[in-house]
């Protein structure tokens, strides 16, 4: 284990050396016989830093802690080892050494969830290798916005990931815990906890290796299709992708009549059929709305079919009805979501579908040559926020 002398240790918490020495004057922190401090002091001084800035007195939680009801001693249990210190660079060093933008580094830090720092601001140990990556990306001439938006993408999905993980260990580890009458500084000293510490991380990276390996296919597929259709060997229809939205009818009416807890079991069934379904049609869940899911299909046929067996497998589950508007033409992909016309004329004929109808536009329909699935038309139809009229069908499974 490392161990600091005091003005690097204060250095890494990110306060000073007198703070530091007011934290061992209170009792918060104890170095050891040799006035050295570890990792787990240099995250009691940061939390501590923090309990303050909540409102918290700092005399009154060294009184705490100097009377044994209350514990910091968590904080040094190898679950907390990657929680990362500062390191000696600011953020302006770093700009200036890698030639990588100061804003750009400094947004690290936001997508993580944090304020954003100044570039006098040290930059967290932990910073360091995305710097590096960013810096590749950089010296290659990659253009700043496609930089952000990667690192934009990458934050909020890992934050959601870690978000739910805390709700998750809240729920099976720590409530159960305190019910068998653990103290909550006991808690992250359990073996299970340890236990799954050291499970999750190399379970997350395998499973975006997976996730990964399906993605980068689907690309590599489509520039073997475009390389042979040039050398003449193969020919594939070129259909428009779709955008589909699925909503459920009276969601709001349902959240408010059974409760929160009511209408989180209703989105957690509706979310394993939707993925589900539309995965084994070729579909991809872009975004979850609340009371329903926005879903892109590289091909419209399929995508129709799959928004049938949802309806029917919403009906089967007992949920509230679906109902589901496609529509087929150009999409902008754009950090992790899709944009554009597609997108807004989709989510209105979803409005104007009725519940249980699958409803398509004429583009889907004449993209979906080939499908098992029976069109009704409708008629031309005036959808809100869309100029003229659509030509739109129910859609319905053979004969």
């Amino acid at each position: 284990m490392e161990r600091y002398e005091l003005a690097e240790a204060a250095r890494r918490a990110g306060i000073s050396p007198d703070q530091l020495r007011r934290l061992v004057d209170l009792g918060v922190i104890t170095p050891d016989a040799e006035e050295r401090f570890t990792t787990g002091h240099v995250l009691r001084a940061e939390l501590v830093e923090s309990l303050v800035a909540a409102g918290i007195p700092l005399d009154g939680l060294g009184a705490a802690i100097r009377g044994g009801q209350v514990s910091l001693d968590f904080l040094d249990e190898p679950v907390f080892d990657r929680f990362s210190a500062l390191g000696g660079d600011t953020f302006a060093q770093l700009s200036e050494r890698t030639g990588v933008p100061v804003e750009l580094l400094t947004l690290i830090r936001e997508a993580a969830g944090s304020s954003p720092p100044l570039p006098e601001d040290r930059v967290r140990a932990g910073e360091l290798p995305y710097a590096e990556f960013i810096e590749t990306q950089v010296a290659a001439g990659f253009d700043p916005i496609a930089v952000q938006r990667l690192l934009r993408v990458h934050g909020d999905s890992l934050r959601r990931m870690a978000e739910t993980e805390v709700a998750w260990f809240r729920s099976e580890v720590v409530m159960p815990a305190l019910a068998a009458g653990k103290r909550p500084d006991e808690i992250f000293g359990l073996e299970l906890a340890h236990r799954l510490n050291v499970a999750v991380e190399p379970a997350v990276i395998e499973l975006y290796r997976l996730v990964q390996t399906g993605a980068w296919t689907a690309v590599i597929i489509e520039g073997l299709e475009q390389q042979l259709a040039a050398a003449g060997l193969h020919s594939r229809l070129e259909h428009p992708p779709a955008m589909c939205f699925l909503d459920i009818t009276g969601y709001t009416g349902l959240t408010q009549e059974r409760g929160d807890a009511a209408a989180a079991d209703l989105a957690t069934k509706l979310a394993r059929l939707v993925e589900r379904i539309s995965m084994r049609h070729g579909g991809r869940p872009v975004k979850w709305l609340g009371d329903g899911v926005m879903i892109y299909y590289k091909d419209p046929g399929p995508g129709v079919v799959a928004a049938l067996e949802m309806v029917a497998g919403v009906a089967e589950a007992g949920l509230p009805p679906a109902h589901v508007g496609l529509h087929a033409g150009h999409v902008i992909f754009q950090e992790g979501d899709y944009y554009g016309q597609t997108v807004n004329v989709a989510s209105r004929i979803a409005d104007y579908a009725r519940p249980g109808e699958v409803l398509v536009s004429q583009e889907v329909v004449d993209a979906s040559s080939g499908t098992e699935v029976a069109f009704r038309e409708i008629g031309p139809v005036e959808l809100k926020g869309v100029a003229g009229a659509m030509r739109l069908h129910a859609a319905s499974g053979p004969g």
